[in-house]
């Protein structure tokens, strides 16, 4: 079962993504919360897999929040996925930096949404093409000396690069003729490398590292 908090300042939106949640077999909702003081404490209390954070809200926003929980290593399990009506850049950036698994956006079909939640549960990263992008384009230029990159072994760095490409695990098993748990395995060790909280931190570093596929 994945557990999920949901945070948002408005009741309506809460009431309609437990809704949502409540008709799925595999996801229950752990708790609410109306602010970002609210939502620490939440999470803190119920340890849920997932917390859908809403960027704007009372008291802490979405990205200090966000940022709260990073620096909690007893919330390191816990995945984060940011909810908001735009995709802004400078809130994009921002909270994949802090270690946001992904976004959705507010107005995501209800399949799209549950799709989301169980994709950051597996751990997997949670970026839209548009936002997959954006980051390429941030970092299209290589920024050059990344902290941990010449520690990776050779299947990790191919690793990586495949998955700054958005492909799953499942999909990168399949290109490289690998099993699915042994991409886990070398994305995983390379997180640890390089010090990614999350699989969508390892998309950004291995774009600025300029790791690239082989084809």
């Amino acid at each position: 079962m994945i557990r999920v908090v949901l945070a948002d300042d408005e009741s309506l939106v809460r009431m309609g993504l437990r809704v949502l949640i409540d008709r799925e077999d595999d996801l229950a909702v752990a708790g609410e919360a109306a602010s970002g003081p609210e939502a620490l404490r939440v999470v803190r209390e119920t340890r849920p897999d997932v917390l859908l954070l809403d960027v704007r809200m009372p008291g802490m926003d979405g990205l200090a929040t966000l940022r709260a929980i990073t620096a909690d290593p007893e919330l390191a399990a816990l995945r984060v996925v940011i909810v908001t009506t735009f995709e802004i850049d400078s809130y994009i950036f921002a909270a994949l930096q802090a270690g946001a698994a992904g976004f959705v956006l507010k107005d995501t079909a209800p399949a799209d949404l549950v799709r989301a939640i169980r994709v950051a549960a597996a751990g997997e990263a949670l970026l839209s093409p548009s936002v997959t992008r954006r980051v390429v384009s941030m970092f299209s230029q290589p920024g050059g000396a990344v902290t941990g990159i010449d520690t990776l072994t050779g299947r990790e760095r191919e690793i990586v690069a495949w998955v700054t490409t958005g492909h799953t695990n499942e999909q990168i098993a399949r290109e490289l003729r690998l099993s699915p748990a042994t991409v886990r395995t070398h994305a995983g060790r390379a997180m640890v490398k390089l010090n990614a909280r999350t699989r969508a931190q390892l998309v950004v570093i291995g774009v600025r590292a300029g790791l690239t596929v082989d084809r």
